[in-house]
């Protein structure tokens, strides 16, 4: 089973039922009907704070910047290993000046 045949209709209707669900009910841009989260993607909801509210204003905008460089460097990983995998697929040898041949 490949491609549309994968998943029956019924799997497809209960992931899009599901993920509409969280959409409409849960994953909110604020805390139960409250005011909006503190930035844009906060979607704690008030359950999963973990001490987020105790930090001050310099260390949380510290965070968030740690966690997005963390995401975009994991982002250069992934292309990198896809750059690698369809180097292997055409038999392309690649002379890099500083790792020398590829094979």
């Amino acid at each position: 089973l490949f491609g549309d045949n994968a998943i029956p209709q019924a799997g497809l209707l209960q992931i899009v039922a599901f993920v509409g669900f969280l959409e409409l009910f849960v994953m909110k841009d604020s805390a139960n009907g409250a005011e909006p989260g503190d930035f844009p993607g906060d979607f704690r909801n008030g359950a999963l704070d973990f001490g987020w509210d105790t930090f001050d204003e310099e260390t949380k905008l510290s965070k968030r910047a740690i966690e997005l460089n963390n995401g975009r460097a994991a982002q250069f990983g992934i292309l990198g290993l896809m750059v690698h995998e369809k180097l292997g697929e055409i038999d392309m040898a690649v002379d890099l000046p500083i790792i020398g041949m590829l094979q």
